[in-house]
C-alpha cells in the first residue's frame, strides 16, 4: 500500500501543477487584458512579459500558501484523494469558465473544489469555519475595494490632468501602463501561485514527507514555473471579454485599473489573505467604467462576470464532492 499512497502523491503534485498552469492560462487577462485593449503592448510582448513576472511574484512569498493549506479544512481529515478530488473540481470549472471566456476565480475554485472533497470524505465537521469565513470574507470584499480603488483613482486622475489635452495625454500613459501591467503581473504571481503551493504542502504533509506545513523550495519553484508557462500559453478568450467587452479603456484609464487592483492584491497578499485577482481587476475596471458615466459599462458582460462570482464555489466544491464520491471506491479514502 505504500506504493499506491507514493502514486497519489504524485498524482496530486502534478494535478496542483496542472492546475496552476490553467491557471496562468485563464487568469492571464487580469495582468495584461487592460494594456492589450488600449494597444499599449502586443498581446504576444504582453503575455511574455506577464509570464516572466508572475513567476518572481510566485516566488516572493508564502503566506498565502500556508492560508489555503491550513485555513479550509482540518489537516486530520486530509488524504491525498481528498486533495486529488478537490483539485480536479477546480480544474473542471476552470475549464468551463475559459471555455465560455468567463472571468471566473481559480481562487474561488480551488477553495470550492477543497471544501467540497473534504465534506465528502468526511461531513461539514472537517472544515475550518472560522478560517473559511475570514477567506470568502476577503474574497467578497476585495472586489468591493477594487470597484472602489479604481473609481477614486479615476475621478482624481481626471481632477489633476483636467487641463491637458487627451492625444498627448494617452501617449504618456500608454508608456505608464507598461509599468503598471508589469506590477499587476507580480502582484498576481504573489497571489494565485500560492494556491497551488499550499496544496502540495498540504498533500506532503498528509503523506509524511513533511512534519509541518514549511513550503519547500522545490514546491516554490514548480508552482511558479507552471503559473509562467501557463501564462505564456494565453488566455484570448477571457482576454477579449475582459479588455474589450466589459469597458472600452483608453491607457490613462489602463493605469488606473491596474494600479488600482495592484494595491489591493499586494496589499492582501502581504498579509496572507487570498484574493480573486480576476475579480479585483474586472471591479476596478468597473469602477473606472463608472467614473466616465453609467452607460460606459457593458452591463450584460457584468452580470455574466457576476453570476460567475457568485456560482464559483458552490460549482467546483460540487465538482470536488462528486469526484471524492467517484475516486474514493477505486483509490481508497
Amino acid at each position: 500500500m505504500p506504493e499506491v499512497t507514493l502514486v497519489l502523491l504524485v498524482a496530486v503534485i502534478g494535478a496542483a501543477l496542472l492546475f496552476d498552469y490553467i491557471n496562468g492560462f485563464h487568469d492571464t487577462a487580469n495582468a495584461i487584458a487592460t494594456c492589450v485593449s488600449t494597444r499599449a503592448l502586443t498581446v504576444r510582448t504582453a503575455i511574455f512579459m506577464a509570464a516572466g513576472l508572475n513567476f518572481v511574484g510566485a516566488m516572493i512569498s508564502t503566506k498565502v500558501a500556508a492560508t489555503i493549506g491550513k485555513g479550509i479544512v482540518d489537516a486530520n481529515n486530509i488524504t491525498q484523494v481528498v486533495v486529488l478530488a478537490g483539485i480536479f473540481g477546480a480544474i473542471v470549472w476552470n475549464l468551463i469558465t475559459w471555455y465560455y471566456g468567463l472571468p471566473s476565480s481559480s481562487s474561488h475554485a480551488i477553495i470550492g473544489g477543497l471544501a467540497g472533497s473534504v465534506v465528502a470524505h468526511a461531513g461539514t465537521s472537517a472544515l475550518h469555519w472560522a478560517g473559511l469565513k475570514k477567506i470568502i470574507t476577503v474574497l467578497i470584499a476585495s472586489p468591493i475595494v477594487g470597484a472602489f480603488f479604481g473609481f477614486m483613482f479615476m475621478v482624481g486622475m481626471m481632477w489633476v490632468f483636467r487641463n491637458k489635452a487627451p492625444y498627448n495625454l494617452n501617449k504618456v500613459f500608454r508608456k505608464l501602463q507598461i509599468f503598471s501591467a508589469a506590477v499587476m503581473a507580480f502582484s498576481h504571481g504573489t497571489a494565485d501561485a500560492q494556491k497551488s503551493m499550499g496544496v502540495i504542502t498540504m498533500a506532503l504533509v498528509s503523506y509524511g514527507s513533511l512534519a509541518t506545513f514549511d513550503v519547500p523550495n522545490w514546491v516554490k519553484i514548480s508552482c511558479a514555473v507552471a503559473m509562467g508557462l501557463g501564462t505564456a500559453a494565453g488566455g484570448w478568450r477571457i482576454i477579449k471579454t475582459v479588455g474589450h467587452d466589459f469597458v472600452k479603456l483608453q491607457p490613462v484609464h489602463g493605469f488606473c485599473v491596474e494600479t488600482a487592483s495592484a494595491a489591493v492584491i499586494l496589499g492582501a497578499s502581504a498579509m496572507g489573505l487570498p484574493t480573486s485577482t480576476t475579480h479585483v481587476i474586472t471591479s476596478s475596471i468597473l469602477g473606472v467604467g463608472l467614473s466616465k458615466r453609467i452607460s460606459a459599462v457593458n452591463w450584460a458582460v457584468a452580470y455574466r462576470i457576476v453570476l460567475a462570482w457568485i456560482i464559483t464555489i458552490p460549482a467546483s466544491a460540487s465538482v470536488g464532492f462528486v469526484s471524492y464520491t467517484v475516486f474514493s471506491p477505486f483509490l481508497g479514502k
